[in-house]
């Protein structure tokens, strides 16, 4: 199985509002850099988001190293939260529905498909990944607010 570093980010400008994402996959001393933005979103949708795209981006299952600045992101695989959120058909312990269920979902399934290691990182640090992420994301909102 190849072996994947992946990096993520996401951002917003107003929360909810114009929303960033960025990743950067490191595969056999190759980087790529992925962004985009959206409108009327959140920071934590743009955190899921940076993950899912980033994972789209693999042609093969993979074993993946994820890096992200996000405590939901990560907490929500190292605690088991979203298998447990799958099992209880994506509710919470208090019985309400989980927030981002359609991210969620859809991380779910690109979980099951490659062999993903979440590690956390300090946002805004001296991680260059992280920082070049965070700069993907920042970018996308910068750019796609000009395009309005």
């Amino acid at each position: 199985m190849k072996k994947v570093t992946l990096y993520t980010d996401g951002a917003c400008s107003g929360n909810p509002g114009v929303g960033g994402w960025g990743a950067v996959l490191i595969y056999n001393g190759h980087e790529k850099h992925v962004s985009g933005a959206e409108d009327n979103t959140t920071n934590n949708r743009m955190e899921i988001t940076a993950v899912i795209e980033g994972l789209k981006n693999l042609k093969y299952d993979c074993e993946v190293d994820v890096y992200s600045d996000s405590a939901y992101v990560v907490n929500a695989f190292l605690q088991g939260w979203i298998s447990d959120w799958q099992r209880s058909g994506w509710k919470k312990s208090d019985n309400k529905p989980v927030q981002n269920v359609d991210l969620w979902q859809v991380l779910y399934g690109l979980s099951r498909k490659h062999n993903l290691h979440f590690i956390k990182v300090k946002g805004h640090a001296d991680n260059k990944f992280n920082n070049i992420c965070d700069k993907l994301a920042t970018d996308a909102i910068k750019k796609f607010k000009t395009s309005l």
